[in-house]
């Protein structure tokens, strides 16, 4: 008698949805696009500032994202209380990215088709924000960190240069959409953590990366804060 073979259980639809969603935020699926996106508004008369100060928006958002990450990889800066460990960068590049993309996207449009894409545009942020914390990528206070990061960014950019009513061409637009669905179906993470962590530990000498898990534990093994420093949580208290 053949022994039956063993099932593999499917991913819930939800975690599968999720998991999809969490994709957008990647670098390497939404810079690419902006890239494009800012290349034409290059080739616009007039419109070359507005592609230099969005940019500068998003650069210094991921400069501050990496410099989280670095500091506690490589030095253990982080806060045990709100279980944070560094900005998200999915969480921020889609808040900082997608509303500049879908404000090109309806540069000719009224204003009620600008608001109505920058809410989209939010709401995606937000779903990738969340995405974040149920894949257990991050916490929910470096999740929100990361849109309250992105979403200041991306604010301020259409704040000093805001796209005049210049549309890219639909087929460019359809091109840039494609290609961000075939990356986040088709393409494996890119290994940012990866490159990030050999950072840190080159510009702090340290052999290890501090960890999460070690995060915590400093939290546990804290005195509490009555108690005077130098005794510590596990020392015998004489009984008055």
């Amino acid at each position: 008698m053949t022994p039956a073979l063993p099932t593999v259980p499917h991913p819930a639809p939800a975690h599968v949805f999720w998991g999809y969603l969490t994709r957008l935020g990647e670098a390497q699926v939404l810079l690419p696009a902006l890239a494009v996106v800012m290349l034409w508004w290059c080739t616009r008369p007039g419109t070359r500032q507005v592609a230099a100060t969005w940019l500068a928006c998003v650069a210094a958002a991921t400069a501050l994202t990496t410099a989280t990450k670095l500091a506690f990889i490589g030095w253990g800066v982080g806060s045990a209380a709100l279980d944070f460990t560094g900005i998200s960068g999915h969480s921020m590049f889609a808040a900082a990215v997608l509303p500049l993309l879908l404000a090109s996207a309806t540069a000719t449009g009224g204003e009620r088709s600008r608001w109505t894409a920058l809410g989209l545009a939010y709401a995606l942020a937000g779903g990738v924000a969340v995405s974040r914390v149920l894949v257990q990528a991050h916490s929910v206070s470096e999740a929100l960190a990361g849109f309250a990061t992105g979403a200041l960014a991306s604010a301020l950019a259409l704040r000093l240069a805001r796209p005049p009513a210049q549309r890219p061409p639909l087929g460019l637009l359809a091109g840039v959409a494609a290609c961000c669905a075939v990356l986040m179906a088709g393409t494996p993470p890119a290994p940012t953590h990866a490159l990030v962590t050999r950072m840190a530990l080159a510009l702090s000498g340290h052999r290890q990366p501090f960890t999460r898990a070690m995060l915590l534990q400093r939290r546990l093994t804290q005195a509490p804060r009555w108690l005077p420093h130098e005794v510590s949580r596990d020392a015998v208290l004489p009984v008055p």
